[in-house]
C-alpha cells in the first residue's frame, strides 16, 4: 500500500482558456495517462516482488523491493531541478518511455533465463533511478494544463486515479502471473505503462518562464535556489513541515502498523483487508468531494483540522476490538487524511512560484516517498517491543504535531486556495 501525502507567488499560465479541469479534454487525457501508467506501476511491484520470491528466500525478496527504494530517495531532489530545467512535460514522456523499456527487457529476461535475484535487484534500482525524475515531473505537470483555481480538483481527481490504481493493480498483477508467470505480469505492466505514452503525448502543456538560477551555476546551483525558495517562504516553510509530522505519524501506522495490529487481533488477511478497503473508499470519498467541489474555503484552516481530527481517528483504531469497528474508523481515517493530503498537495502547487513547481515537489515527494517509508523498521521494531497500541499512539501524536504547526504558522493556517 502505497503512503499517502499547499501555497500566493504567480502560478503558470494555462496553455489554453481555463475551464472545469474535468470538463477539460486536455486534462481528461493527463487523467487518463496517469491513471494506465499508476495501475501499470503497481502490476510491476506486484511482479517484482513475486517473481523475488520465486527466485530467493523471503529476506532476500524484501531487500530486492526495497532496494529501488534507495536511489529514488537519494536523486529525487535532483529530480526536481530536471523537471524545472526542462519541463514537466517533456521529462514524463522521456522518463516514461524510459520505465516501458526497463519493464519490457525485465519481461524478456524473465522469459528468457527465469527470475534471478542480480537481474531483479538490477531492474528496481534502475527503475528508481528513473522513478526520482519521474515522479516530481508528473507531480509538477497539473500545473502546466490547466489554471490555478482547478489545481484542487486536478488534486482530487488525481487522487481518485491512484484508488483505482490500488484497487486494480493487485488483480490484474495476479492475472498476470496467472496467465503468463512473472514474464507475462511484467509484459502486462509494461503495456499499461506502455499506453500512458501516447495519451500523455496528446497534452497541450503551457511553458514555464525561465528561471535565471541557471546561469549562475549549473544544477547544484539550482537545487540550492529551490531550498531556499521553501524555506524564505512563510507558507512553503510551515506546510512542508506540517507535510513531514503528517506522514511520519501516518505513513508507519497505517501500513505496517495495520498489518501488525491484524495479527495480534487476530482478523487474518481478509480482516485487515476489509479495514485497508474501508480506508481506500474513505480517501476516496475525500478525492471525490475536491473533484466535485473543485475549491475549499479557508483551505490552510480546513487542513489543519482534518489532520488533528484524523490524529484521533489513527489513535482510536488501535482500540477498537472488532473488524466492523476497525474498518469504519479506518474508512474516517482515510477521508479526513486524505482531504487533509489532498489540500495539501493543492496549496503546495499554487504557492510554489512557477519556476520552482519540480523542485517544491521533489521535497514533498521526498517526504512521503524516501523518509517516511524508513520508519518502518523503527514501527516495527517498537511493535514488537510495547505492542501496537503506543505505536498508534505516537503517530497519531505526530499527526496531532502537523495540525499544531498549521494552526500556529498564521499565513498558512490563512492560506487560501485561487478561485
Amino acid at each position: 500500500m502505497q503512503p499517502l501525502q499547499q501555497p500566493t507567488v504567480s502560478a503558470p499560465a494555462p496553455a489554453a482558456v481555463e475551464r472545469p479541469a474535468h470538463r477539460d479534454p486536455n486534462v481528461l487525457r493527463w487523467l487518463g495517462g496517469y491513471t494506465s501508467s499508476a495501475i501499470g506501476d503497481n502490476v510491476y511491484y506486484l511482479a517484482l516482488s513475486w517473481a523475488a520470491v520465486q527466485a530467493g528466500t523471503p529476506a532476500q525478496a524484501g531487500l530486492v523491493t526495497a532496494v529501488g527504494a534507495v536511489p529514488r530517495a537519494l536523486l529525487m531532489l535532483g529530480g526536481g531541478v530536471v523537471a524545472d530545467r526542462y519541463g514537466p512535460r517533456r521529462v514524463v514522456l522521456s522518463s516514461t518511455a524510459v520505465r516501458c523499456l526497463l519493464v519490457l527487457t525485465a519481461a524478456v529476461l524473465l522469459l528468457a533465463t527465469g527470475p534471478g535475484l542480480w537481474t531483479l535487484g538490477a531492474v528496481a534500482v534502475l527503475f528508481g533511478i528513473v522513478d526520482a525524475v519521474f515522479m516530481p515531473a508528473a507531480g509538477a505537470l497539473p500545473t502546466r494544463i490547466t489554471g490555478r483555481g482547478q489545481l484542487a480538483r486536478v488534486q482530487g481527481m488525481r487522487g481518485l486515479a491512484v484508488r483505482l490504481a490500488n484497487v486494480l493493480g493487485a488483480p490484474l498483477g495476479g492475472l498476470g502471473v496467472a496467465l503468463g508467470g512473472t514474464a507475462g505480469a511484467f509484459g502486462l505492466a509494461t503495456l499499461l505503462i506502455g499506453v500512458s505514452l501516447p495519451l500523455l503525448a496528446t497534452v497541450r502543456a503551457g511553458q514555464s518562464p525561465p528561471d535565471d538560477t541557471k546561469a549562475r551555476g549549473g544544477a547544484l546551483s539550482e537545487l540550492r535556489d529551490g531550498l531556499r525558495h521553501v524555506l524564505r517562504d512563510p507558507v512553503l516553510r510551515p506546510l512542508v513541515l506540517f507535510s513531514l509530522f503528517a506522514d511520519l505519524g501516518f505513513v508507519g501506522p497505517m501500513n505496517i502498523g495495520l498489518t501488525l495490529l491484524a495479527a495480534e487481533r487476530g482478523w487474518g488477511s481478509a480482516g485487515m483487508g476489509l479495514v485497508v478497503a474501508g480506508f481506500g473508499v474513505g480517501a476516496g470519498a475525500a478525492s471525490l468531494l475536491l473533484a466535485w467541489r473543485g475549491r475549499v474555503p479557508c483551505a490552510g484552516r480546513v487542513m489543519a483540522v482534518t489532520s488533528l481530527a484524523s490524529a484521533g481517528a489513527i489513535g482510536a483504531l488501535a482500540r477498537v476490538p472488532s473488524v466492523a469497528g476497525a474498518c469504519t474508523v479506518a474508512l474516517l481515517v482515510g477521508l479526513l487524511a486524505g482531504l487533509a493530503g489532498a489540500l495539501t498537495g493543492a496549496l503546495l502547487q499554487t504557492r510554489a512560484g512557477s519556476a520552482y513547481v519540480g523542485r517544491v515537489t521533489s521535497v514533498s515527494t521526498l517526504i512521503g516517498f524516501g523518509v517516511a517509508p524508513l520508519t518502518f523498521p523503527l514501527v516495527g521494531w517498537a511493535a514488537g517491543v510495547w505492542g501496537t497500541g503506543p505505536v498508534f499512539t505516537a503517530g497519531a501524536a505526530l499527526c496531532a504535531l502537523s495540525g499544531a504547526v498549521a494552526l500556529a504558522a498564521g499565513p498558512l493556517r490563512r492560506a487560501e486556495l485561487p478561485r
